[in-house]
């Protein structure tokens, strides 16, 4: 005689979470039919030279593919163990690590950072005093989103002096008032690691995270992607074309952000996600420690006119959540120079995936993510590309007519209101250190100390102002202020490409 569980329908069996390994759960057909074509017309449309994509599905590896070339101009083909930098889907390794630690009695997330770090500070004594570990995990320690990243970002800086100059940016909003993303933070809690453990976070997370999920080909330092020979350029829209461009350097904001990895590793880090902390049976991380990272500690602002079925939006630690149509949906973009990617998974469908593209000039990745969900969601098809592509054409229009009013003002020669000798010499701003502008046949140019490869150009556009025009695409250009009393040149304000430091710096000059 049979067991009656043969005698229970397949449909109920999927209904009460019975999935026997001999029934193949059906596919949403935007994946098995249209997911190829979608991505190759859309990577077109975009002008991403490669894209890589996972899917996991119910434990399994649904799709592990690459798509483009890793290089403008070669054939050398992306596939799923191809590199890219995959930026800030690093936090979570680092939020999760401090996690482990803390339920591991190491260490508690609301203890003061103070208690390991003594020197660390910030503007305010009484955030000094108060902040934790959890407020820098979870953005609510006053900064504006990027705050301090003109200092940081692919800097000489070293961890430590990231974490000092912390005290001298005057934050934006009240401590604990409100969401503000910043990656020093997250650098200054990932060296809490070194004092609890002895070893350094890159030696942690490769141990504890990269070791046991079989992430073989995943790194956290730039030599590392340099030298690999399957690795994509990082490439960018720069003088109207997208070209390759140099590799960040970010080892020094290596907890937030400075990991490499293929889309076959990081499958792995989404399955040990959805089968609560086992990997192939193994438990690589206690399920408290996953569920303490999903727990909801920032609010952030939803946006319902694109996405109706979306009702709010939180900062965990290490992730971003929202309810999406009724599911919690758990995710972390990444964007450096060069490269966007997400990982994104949703427990209550047992789905997860990773998309990494070698372009920071497109929305694909996220425009991506929604497609699958409304797919899994079995929700009416909306080619969220297009619209996000049109909403970036608006953006791109608007930039290039407030760029064109620039030149021309410069193109028109105005006469300094003093010699350009004047502004030569040595200017210091706290919170980022000391520049220097040099004036040669009549033509002013800028120098940054701790960005030595960098270049600005000083262009008088008249009411006091140049427009600086940098050497490349990661600051690329802005308007100057500067401030003259009496003939002589007090300061002169710097600010660079909203997408890496929204925030505007006096440097006072220096007496000669």
């Amino acid at each position: 005689m049979k067991s009656p569980f043969f005698l229970i329908p397949a449909f109920l069996l999927l209904l009460f979470g019975f999935a026997p390994e001999n029934i193949e759960v059906k596919q949403p057909a935007f994946v098995t039919d249209s997911l190829d074509q979608f991505i190759a017309r859309e990577m077109k449309a975009w002008e991403i030279p490669g894209l890589a994509i996972a899917v996991v599905k119910d434990g399994k590896v649904i799709v592990s593919k690459g798509f483009g070339v890793q290089e403008t101009g070669t054939d050398r083909k992306v596939n799923d163990e191809t590199i890219f930098q995959v930026a800030s889907c690093t936090k979570a390794f680092t939020a999760t690590a401090l996690a482990l630690l803390a339920s591991q009695k190491k260490l508690s997330l609301d203890d003061t950072v103070r208690k390991w770090l003594p020197d660390f500070s910030l503007y305010d004594p009484l955030a000094t005093r108060q902040v934790t570990i959890r407020d820098l995990l979870c953005h609510r320690i006053g900064f504006q989103t990027f705050q301090g990243d003109f200092a940081n970002w692919n800097s000489n800086l070293s961890r430590k002096q990231i974490i000092g100059l912390m005290a001298a940016q005057k934050p934006v909003y009240g401590f604990r008032a409100q969401y503000g993303y910043c990656n020093s933070a997250y650098v200054a809690a990932a060296e809490i690691i070194p004092e609890v453990t002895g070893k350094t976070w890159d030696d942690y997370v490769t141990e504890t995270f990269f070791g046991p999920l079989q992430m073989t080909r995943t790194s956290t330092t730039s030599a590392a992607i340099r030298s690999d020979k399957n690795a994509c350029k990082p490439h960018a829209k720069w003088n109207g074309r997208i070209s390759a461009i140099a590799y960040d350097n970010i080892d020094n904001l290596g907890p937030a952000g400075s990991i490499n990895s293929c889309v076959k590793d990081f499958s792995h880090w989404l399955l040990m996600q959805l089968d609560s902390g086992r990997y192939e049976g193994k438990q690589v991380v206690p399920f408290p420690v996953l569920q303490e990272t999903r727990k909801a500690q920032t609010l952030l602002p939803a946006t319902p006119a694109i996405f109706p079925g979306m009702h709010f939006q939180t900062y965990g630690l290490g992730w971003f959540m929202a309810d999406f149509y009724g599911k919690k949906i758990i995710w972390h973009n990444g964007g450096a120079d060069g490269f966007l990617s997400v990982a994104c998974f949703v427990p209550e469908l047992n789905l997860g995936f990773v998309i990494l593209t070698n372009s920071d000039n497109n929305n694909l990745f996220t425009a991506l993510r929604y497609q699958l969900l409304d797919a899994y969601l079995s929700l009416p098809y909306r080619n969220y590309s297009a619209i996000f592509r049109a909403s970036a054409k608006r953006v791109e229009a608007i930039e290039q007519k407030e760029l064109d009013g620039y030149r021309k003002k410069a193109d028109a020669l105005p006469a300094l209101p003093v010699d350009a000798k004047e502004f030569a010499g040595t200017y210091e701003n706290g919170a980022y250190g000391k520049m220097t502008v040099a004036a040669e046949g009549g033509k002013l140019g800028a120098t940054f100390e701790h960005h030595p490869k960098v270049f600005g150009r000083l262009e008088y556009m008249g009411d006091n102002t140049f427009l600086c025009t940098f050497n490349g695409p990661m600051w690329a250009y802005k308007p100057a202020p500067f401030r003259v009393v009496n003939g002589k040149v007090e300061s002169i304000t710097i600010s660079v490409n909203d997408a890496v430091d929204k925030m505007a710096y006096e440097f006072r000059k220096l007496p000669e």
